[in-house]
């Protein structure tokens, strides 16, 4: 899967554990497209193809990607040793599951060691939005379009909550 144009370089690289969580990176892949940034989506196992993440993770930076956002559940290895294999931004989506809700996916991908660093997202959908809109900022720390993206998303959201009236409120 790549929501990039032909002539547009994926910056950002989705990838997943197995294809049973694109129920959860889907909302990445749709934020990044409503804050206008290219992505490329790919499933890569880190327990059953683990030479596939590993080549993966070397090869993002030669090309193009500037930041990973890696979901998984269970074990959920995939983000920790993607960090472990490339000096890019990786962001930690934990993919609920149905023995632990998401619980062991988090504990997974929150307790790395020192010196490699994963950026830990909430849950499930909430944080595979955020993991998408966390992409976007370190984006827009050198391209200004992406920034301002972001920038009129945030002020649209302020103002969808400022115009919502309690019910029964005059």
């Amino acid at each position: 899967m790549n929501a990039a144009a032909a002539d547009t370089q994926p910056l950002v690289g989705i990838i997943m554990g197995s294809q049973s969580d694109w129920a959860t990176l889907e909302h990445t892949a749709n934020m990044l497209k409503q804050l206008g940034v290219s992505f490329e989506a790919e499933v890569v196992s880190a327990h059953r193809t683990p030479d596939r993440l590993f080549e993966y993770a070397e090869t993002a930076r030669d090309r193009g990607i500037q930041v990973i956002i890696a979901g998984a559940g269970g074990a959920a290895h995939l983000p920790g040793m993607c960090a472990a294999k490339t000096d890019l931004p990786v962001l930690g989506v934990p993919v609920k599951s149905s023995i632990l809700n998401g619980v062991d996916s988090l504990l997974s991908i929150v307790q790395m060691p020192a010196g490699i660093a994963v950026g830990t997202l909430a849950i499930g959908p909430a944080g595979a939005t955020n993991a998408a809109i966390m992409a976007a900022q370190i984006l827009g720390l050198t391209r200004p379009e992406i920034a301002k993206n972001v920038a009129e998303f945030r002020a649209a959201q302020t103002e969808k909550v400022a115009s919502k009236n309690i019910p029964g409120q005059i």
